[in-house]
């Protein structure tokens, strides 16, 4: 055979290969996004039903690909082919330890606390010393939920070495009784259902909110029946600013008029506005809509988010009817859709968020 036709006949079967192995590639991608897909409509079943579950079985995917591939990657880097020896007392506080090497080689070890939210009551001892107001301060809760959680009859109450359970967040843990809901147990202690539905760290049975018995329920900023009740804020009075040119001002208004029913925290970024009578919603600034709809099976159900394009971005959730599609220019004061309670809700209200660069901003501190 010539040589020619030879590596003729060669170029052929590596292009012909070639081919071959790009179409089963895409075969294989191709089942990988419809597994990752039915895996996200998995873990999206029932509103966060399995939220705990899928969570921890992440971290122990992180953990174990960090166990296996940490030798690997640090055999690539002098700097850290020799691991430092750290020599950390214990301490009651969680910590995190970041090792990481500059251009020299060097180490650089620095300590971390951790800011992410509890998911559970602990137990604390108590330390010589320690009074009820600074335990309460060093957890971020107020004294009298640790009061009400420990039956403590005052703040003298406790000496060196008593063990007392520690909330989460500041309000009351539940214990689910029979034929108890999310409805019942906000009312015996004075507040919002939404509350209870919205702490992320509560689980539930069913797409009703259906609880189990003997479950434990975090009530954010729940009251005992027997405490006095803390008054709420008036009603926020809504009025539409005369919509001006298209272009943000970087000062918004308030979207609906209502009662506040819920504030701003670390797992609440924004704030909700209940109104029994479902107003229409108003563009808080003039912008551009990015989305419109139900567009995934989130806890947002109908939402709006516009872009500022100054670097706000505002959500507007939970709405029954949405009168804008995406990329429609709106106005400042321009009704974007209607009160509802789509999605992750447990009443008529408005769930608004206001991000700067895609952080999470106090909406009460920039609505005017």
């Amino acid at each position: 055979m010539r040589p020619a036709l030879l590596w003729a006949e060669i170029g052929e079967w590596i292009l012909d290969f070639g081919s071959y192995t790009q179409k089963k590639l895409r075969l294989a991608f191709s089942h990988f996004e419809e597994a990752k897909d039915w895996l996200v409509d998995k873990l999206l079943w029932k509103r966060g039903a399995l939220q705990k579950s899928a969570t921890h079985i992440g971290m122990i995917g992180i953990v174990m690909v960090g166990v296996v591939g940490t030798p690997l990657f640090a055999s690539t880097y002098p700097g850290l082919a020799q691991e430092p020896t750290l020599n950390i007392e214990s301490t009651p506080t969680t910590v995190e330890i970041n090792v990481m090497a500059s251009p020299t080689g060097e180490i650089d070890v620095s300590t971390q606390i951790s800011e992410k939210p509890r998911d559970k009551i602990i137990t604390y001892t108590v330390q010589s010393g320690d009074t009820l107001s600074q335990i309460a301060e060093k957890f971020g809760i107020s004294v009298d939920t640790i009061k009400w959680e420990n039956n403590l009859s005052s703040v003298n109450s406790i000496t060196a070495g008593d063990e007392i359970r520690i909330l989460p967040v500041t309000g009351v843990a539940h214990t689910v009784k029979k034929s108890e809901t999310v409805y019942s147990i906000a009312k015996k202690y004075s507040m919002n259902p939404q509350l209870i539905v919205d702490f992320p760290f509560n689980s539930f049975t069913s797409e009703e909110f259906d609880l189990q018995v003997g479950q434990i329920v975090i009530v954010p900023d729940g009251v005992p029946p027997k405490a006095p009740v803390t008054p709420r804020s008036a009603p926020v009075q809504y009025a539409v600013i005369p919509s001006g040119s298209v272009g943000a001002t970087g000062q918004f208004i308030w979207p609906a008029g209502g009662q506040l029913t819920q504030y701003f925290s670390s797992w609440h970024p924004g704030i909700d506005i209940a109104n029994r009578s479902a107003p229409g919603i108003a563009a808080a600034d003039s912008g551009t809509v990015i989305v419109a709809g139900y567009p995934d099976r989130s806890g947002y159900g109908n939402r709006v988010i516009i872009d500022h394009g100054n670097g706000y971005t505002t959500l507007y959730a939970h709405l029954s009817r949405v009168y804008v599609t995406p990329g429609q220019v709106v106005q400042r004061g321009q009704v974007i859709g209607q009160m509802g309670s789509s999605g992750r809700s447990t009443g008529t209200h408005l769930h608004i968020e206001i991000r700067r660069n895609g952080a999470a901003l106090n909406p009460l501190s920039v609505l005017r």
